[in-house]
């Protein structure tokens, strides 16, 4: 009892005998035993984090920040990654429930439709935070940003400079960022008295590939319909679009305008740079994993964290 309370810096030993047991699993090369001290605590010190996707920057920043915060916790990560399909996602929840981690933090695959894993994790008082992504009203806390009101400033910014025919590469509605992006998206256009033409809303889904389709869709319409600018719902999407834009032979923004959604690392890098919505990732980040431990720690409070958000200007949407 004495060495363990030694080895684990517990009261009730002196100096001495500290260092001396110290000294001699330094000596010997003694590992605790972390699974074991995992059964007799009930806790792992491990949470897990189920992003959908890592290949675009904002995943890998929030990453950063969850990793900061755990690692001054002296919480260790396992992460694991949906590929925006629910099936992975639930095969990711299940692998680490089974490895017993203390909590999860998940960010919402574009593919789920049902939500009964994470009512069931929820209901059985498994601690649980979303971030960016999640479900409304489903009992647990979140972390993101405004997203209606962010959506509402981009669209209104192009609207205060002079345009007046709109379109909207959206995401899927079940996702929060996807509905409550369209909302602010429609709320500024109701605001300036523009009409919300549906045939100029198509969902893209939130990678490079599906802003491609969706702005190609846009570009098959008849020159007197097409959009003088598009909003996006992130940035990757708003990448596949300027490529189908230069692919068509068009000028960004002389002949359609573009903004997007997250402030990419490649945003101010494009022969035209992006304007878009700076999310503080690394913020949300270590808001998440700090609002996880305190519910693993036993606070059940439910929140809905919100993190400031930027509009950056840059030459897409043709404003100076």
């Amino acid at each position: 009892m004495t060495v363990s309370r030694a080895l684990n810096n517990r009261e009730n030993v002196d100096d001495k005998t500290r260092k001396k047991v110290l000294d001699t699993a330094k000596r010997l090369g003694y590992k605790p035993n972390q699974i074991a001290k995992s059964l007799v605590l009930n806790k792992t010190y491990t949470i897990g984090v189920v992003v959908p996707e890592i290949s675009h920057s904002f995943f890998p920043e929030v990453i950063r920040g969850i990793e900061e915060v755990t690692y001054q916790r002296q919480y260790h990560l396992i992460l694991t990654h949906s590929a925006e399909k629910q099936k992975r996602e639930k095969d990711a929840i299940n692998t680490l429930e089974s490895h017993r981690v203390d909590g999860i933090l998940i960010s919402t695959a574009e593919s789920v439709k049902n939500f009964k894993l994470y009512k069931e994790l929820i209901n059985s008082n498994y601690p649980v935070v979303f971030f960016d992504r999640y479900v409304e009203g489903i009992g647990a806390s979140t972390v993101g940003i405004n997203d209606k009101e962010s959506s509402r400033q981009i669209t209104k910014h192009l609207i205060d400079h002079g345009y007046k025919k709109l379109a909207h590469l959206s995401g899927p509605s079940k996702v929060s960022i996807g509905l409550k992006r369209l909302e602010g998206f429609k709320e500024a256009l109701k605001e300036a008295n523009l009409e919300i033409n549906e045939e100029l809303i198509i969902e893209s889904g939130f990678q490079e590939s599906g802003g491609y389709k969706a702005m190609n869709k846009l570009l098959k319409l008849p020159k007197n319909k097409r959009p003088r600018a598009v909003v996006a719902v992130n940035d990757p999407a708003a990448f596949g679009a300027m490529r189908a834009i230069r692919d068509a032979g068009l000028n960004i923004p002389d002949d359609i305008a573009i903004v997007g959604f997250t402030d990419d690392i490649r945003a101010e890098l494009l022969p035209c740079p992006l304007t878009t919505i700076r999310q503080p990732a690394y913020e949300v980040g270590k808001k998440a994993a700090k609002k996880l431990i305190d519910c693993i720690d036993g606070d059940d409070t439910v929140e809905n964290i919100v993190v400031d958000t930027e509009l950056i200007i840059r030459k897409s949407c043709g404003c100076k």
